[in-house]
């Protein structure tokens, strides 16, 4: 049996970026179509660029005519032409006009907005002739390959969740399937006002069948225990004094016996102490019970076992 705790969490793409131009510009050309998955560093966006080649195409000539007169210079100082002086600004002008090249290049390069990471784009607000300021959201890009599942889960789980461990989630959109997830992070701030401890698992996402933004319902594994002694829920009786027992079924008698109970999952109840492994008990009938009275047990055909092993067999039905 798996001591397990519940929580609702949310899907999170595992990376995620809205896509803004550092530039002002009039957008000349969209590389993609909604919704499609793009290659890292596919060009997505081109913003026109006449100016910016324009501006790298002088930067260049000044580089080339501050090279020519660095070498120039560097001639006639060796021959003791000219000074000292003359010759530093000669190497500071060429180095000068290496940085303008370098920072016209930049412009130029900024005019094209690539894709920072393989994933998928979303649905476009602009079209190719828009202008656009620096800072205009463009287009969001999901890499949903793999997903990020945000929860959170009560402070006193504290010392039990730790990183690795297994997690089942479902979802209404697959409601027939379940998926499993591993815990990545766990915040090391626990929120002050909800005092709750935030955590992070991944899972994978094949064929993008997931979406982020997805609500889910989890169940964390905190721990397994396989060798734990269960009983069927509907086999145990309430009593005064916070007391619970079962009536077991020996040489065809009914016997009430105590029983402590631990964890509850799936219709079957973890039995602590009071029966021992392989006991029969009344899982039907219990109100016509008392201790000596003969039971009749019904056979019924075997079903596959849904329970964890060892399994307390139980009688579906007791009669006087």
């Amino acid at each position: 049996m798996a001591y397990d705790v519940s929580a609702v969490g949310s899907l999170v793409s595992n990376e995620s970026v809205v896509l803004r131009p550092e530039i002002a510009g009039r957008i000349a050309r969209i590389g993609f179509r909604d919704g499609e998955a793009v290659q890292g560093g596919a060009v997505l966006v081109e913003l026109d660029s006449a100016v910016q080649r324009a501006e790298l195409q002088q930067a260049r000539a000044r580089l080339t005519l501050a090279s020519a007169n660095s070498r120039r210079t560097e001639d006639l100082f060796a021959r003791n032409f000219v000074s000292q002086s003359s010759r530093d600004n000669a190497r500071a002008e060429l180095d000068l006009a290496r940085a303008n090249l370098d920072l016209a290049q930049a412009r130029l390069d900024r005019t094209v907005i690539r894709a920072p990471f393989a994933g998928v784009v979303g649905i476009r607000s602009v079209s190719p002739g828009d202008f656009v300021q620096d800072g205009d959201a463009l287009i969001n890009l999901e890499d949903i390959a793999t997903l990020k599942l945000d929860f959170r889960l009560p402070e006193l789980y504290l010392d039990r969740v730790q990183q690795g461990q297994v997690l089942e989630l479902r979802t209404d959109v697959l409601p027939d399937e379940i998926f499993a997830a591993r815990v990545d992070a766990i915040d090391p701030l626990v929120d002050a006002q909800g005092r709750a401890l935030r955590l992070r698992a991944s899972l994978a996402n094949p064929g993008g069948r997931l979406r982020p933004g997805v609500f889910v319902r989890v169940r964390l594994v905190l721990a397994e225990r396989p060798d734990v002694l269960v009983v069927p829920e509907a086999a145990l009786v309430a009593a005064p004094g916070n007391v619970q027992f079962v009536y077991q079924v020996l040489e065809g008698k009914a016997q009430r016996v105590d029983v402590s109970t631990g964890m509850r999952r799936d219709a079957v109840v973890e039995i602590v102490s009071g029966l021992a492994q392989g006991a029969q008990v009344v899982s039907a009938g219990q109100l016509k019970l008392r201790d000596g009275t003969p039971v009749l047990v019904r056979e019924q055909a075997p079903k596959p076992a849904v329970m964890v092993k060892p399994v307390v067999t139980s009688a579906p039905e007791a009669t006087r």
